[in-house]
């Protein structure tokens, strides 16, 4: 049962948080684990969708979610289990096809009748996971960079980030992914030290880290790996948005979805509206979001 108040139990955000991120997050129950989601703005049966990846959460969007709101929009922004202010569990199938399961729970029990997308990093393969098997229910889509198709390319740094043992205690003994990411993903100008701390919030400790660690596993890169089957299912969903108003905003300095998956975007959704900034990095909303929200907003507000 979707439980519709602010998740009880969670300890209040901090003041400096709430200055940065202020909404009152909601919670609903996927299975043993609670996923905080935002709802904001007029109760309706369609909404926006934003989607975020790893190692982020629902903060990214912060600055998004205003301004669709305010041009009368209703926006569902989740933190995926293990993410952001949801659970944590430890011992937990963090795969692909249970986040995308969480997400088709979260979306039923909302009652949504036509959603659009925005999606990020993770967000894409979770997104079209969900996508190809709700098409009828699908209106827009923004792809932010992000993949949902399998592909051999990765950063050596993220690779690194898998090797057993060494891979842990980075990841979660140190916090270096987290803290590598609020530096490698942007170009155009750094995170203000308030914003790198709203990143940074959910992860201080070992056990908060477990799905950033997970999500890194995660990434399939062989038809053996666990999650191949659901990342193919959603590639193979691609094919039924090819009718669909698509927007593609890209920063084109990212170091791990480069140009190669901006293209490969191109070739899957050929129609897409495509934006490529070549001096924007991975974080695209915090390098360029001058730039990219209003588009972003014009985009949903357009007709169709």
């Amino acid at each position: 049962m979707l439980r519709t108040e602010p998740a009880a139990g969670r300890p209040p955000l901090p003041d400096w948080l709430r200055g940065l991120y202020p909404f009152e997050p909601k919670r609903h129950m996927c299975g043993p684990a609670g996923l905080s989601y935002v709802d904001a703005g007029p109760r309706s049966d369609e909404a926006v969708l934003l989607l975020h990846g790893n190692p982020t959460w629902s903060f990214m969007y912060r600055e998004l979610i205003p301004a669709l709101v305010a041009a009368g929009g209703r926006c569902i922004a989740p933190d995926h289990v293990g993410m952001g202010l949801s659970d944590k569990p430890q011992d937990y199938p963090y795969r692909l096809a249970t986040h995308v399961a969480n997400l088709e729970s979260l979306v039923a029990a909302l009652g949504l009748r036509r959603v659009h997308l925005v999606v990020h990093d993770w967000g894409g393969a979770i997104g079209f996971g969900w996508a190809a098997r709700h098409a009828a229910l699908v209106g827009r889509i923004a792809l932010l960079n992000t993949a949902a198709f399998p592909s051999p390319r990765i950063p050596l740094r993220i690779r690194v980030c898998r090797t057993p043992l060494l891979g842990a205690l980075g990841v979660r003994g140190f916090n270096a992914f987290a803290r590598a990411a609020t530096r490698m993903t942007v170009h155009r100008r750094p995170l203000a030290p308030a914003v790198r701390r709203g990143f940074l919030y959910p992860y201080g400790s070992w056990a908060n880290r477990v799905a950033i660690h997970r999500f890194v596993q995660d990434i399939p890169l062989s038809g053996a790996h666990p999650s191949m089957a659901a990342l193919a299912e959603a590639a193979r969903g691609l094919a039924q948005f090819r009718s669909h108003a698509v927007l593609i905003a890209w920063g084109g300095a990212d170091f791990c979805f480069t140009k190669h998956f901006f293209n490969r975007w191109l070739e899957f959704l050929p129609q897409s509206e495509a934006h490529l900034l070549p001096d924007a990095g991975h974080f695209l909303l915090e390098d360029a979001g001058d730039e990219v929200i209003p588009r972003i907003n014009a985009f949903f507000g357009s007709p169709v």
